[in-house]
């Protein structure tokens, strides 16, 4: 006789943790999701969905939810930060599905997070309790349960941490991080497209490259642009996605940029900004039943649009480990964590380097522009490296495999 499927409880309803709980739904688990915040909404703008997270979207069978909302991205493009000079990195509209097997999407954060959301409550509309911070875990011959502040335990047999970078599961399976400022600070903004002049609002996403800093920005709904920027300044170290700045602090962190960078900002309402910190790759992140997903297991910078997109890969992965070792989660999780670490510490070290690429001081004399964009972006170098990041199918790849 087949025993019952492990109950998984997960702590976090963000991208990550609804992904997770939406594929173990699929897979016929019952799962319990607990999220500090009483109201849930994704807290930022902009998410590029690569290739790699595309196809898991669509095996979560969100496309239709999204169709509406996302922006097939044209290409992306590289820009020299004073000029405005413009190089095509990938003609992303007829490139990627038959390069990769899906498309590259840019949308609104919270509009994949209320598709998940949808998802996981058409499944179960009591699946997902908000309000209720958790504390940590303890664990007995009969599974794990979930403590929480100013309520009852939740009990289960799986526990997944997908509580971000300040997770309190992470601190208690690995202990403290030791994270190191990067020097380098965010901003982030977004823009309706009717304020701008229209080849800003292009369906492009394109990055800025310049001495200390780089830009990214792209459409993230029909007539919404994203923003964000880097620079290098070491006053500023406050790790949070909300701290509100102004617009005149903003535009005085990117002097001598083009008028586009400018006008940009100009339009904002209010961009906010966030101190970046870089952590080291852990090797381990499953102990017994319980294990971490996204953010909580790999944290990284914002340097090569994957920290979505590795989340969603871990919520396929985690699902499809637990469905092929159901009567032993232990094992399930050591295999969900074996199949995944090597790529996500890959990705966060690429990340990481991605900082000295994007921020080559040889800009700051415009006779470098040539010579760089052929020493950093020949079609070689760029197919090295984002091939390997863009073809891997978290869906159906071989569980033995990273």
């Amino acid at each position: 006789m087949v025993s019952a499927l492990p109950r998984v409880v997960v702590v976090g309803a963000g991208i990550g943790g609804l992904a997770a709980a939406l594929a173990l739904q699929q897979a016929g688990f019952e799962v319990r999701v607990i999220e500090r915040a009483r109201t849930l909404g994704e807290i930022g703008a902009g998410v590029q969905l690569s290739p790699n997270g595309s196809r898991v979207v669509r095996a979560l069978g969100l496309d239709g939810a999204l169709a509406g909302s996302r922006i097939e991205a044209a290409g992306k493009e590289l820009r020299i930060w004073d000029s405005g000079r413009r190089w095509p990195l990938f003609d992303l509209a007829t490139v990627a599905v038959p390069r990769y097997g899906a498309p590259y999407y840019t949308l609104h954060r919270a509009d994949l997070h209320a598709a998940l959301l949808a998802g996981v409550r058409a499944n179960d509309p009591g699946a997902i309790e908000t309000g209720t911070p958790v504390t940590g875990f303890t664990t007995d011959g009969a599974g794990i349960r979930v403590e929480r502040e100013g309520a009852p335990p939740v009990a289960g047999e799986v526990l997944v941490g997908a509580d971000g970078i300040h997770s309190v599961i992470r601190r208690q399976l690995v202990g403290d991080d030791h994270p190191s400022f990067t020097g380098c600070v965010a901003w982030r903004c977004v823009v309706p497209t009717a304020r701008l002049d229209p080849h800003v609002a292009e369906p492009v996403a394109v990055n800025w490259v310049g001495p200390g800093g780089h830009v990214v920005h792209y459409l993230i709904r029909p007539g919404l642009l994203n923003f964000v920027g880097i620079v290098e300044r070491d006053d500023w170290a406050v790790e949070s996605w909300t701290e509100p700045g102004t617009v005149e602090e903003c535009l005085a962190d990117f002097p001598g940029w083009h008028e586009d960078i400018h006008q940009i900002i100009g339009n904002a309402t209010t961009p906010y900004r966030w101190a970046l910190f870089d952590r080291a790759p852990i090797r381990r992140w499953s102990f017994g039943a319980a294990t971490l997903l996204g953010d909580a297991a790999h944290p990284m910078l914002p340097f090569m649009a994957q920290g979505a997109n590795m989340a969603l890969e871990d919520a396929a992965t985690l699902a499809r480990c637990l469905s092929a070792w159901p009567d032993d989660p232990e094992q399930a999780l050591r295999r969900y964590q074996d199949a995944r670490v090597d790529r996500t510490s890959r990705v966060v070290l690429a990340s990481s380097g991605n900082k000295s690429r994007f921020h080559d001081q040889s800009l700051a004399d415009p006779d470098e522009a040539d010579r760089y964009v052929t020493r950093q972006w020949s079609e070689q170098r760029v197919k090295e490296r984002y091939d390997w990041v863009y073809d891997h199918d978290a869906t159906t790849r071989p569980l033995d495999q990273g």
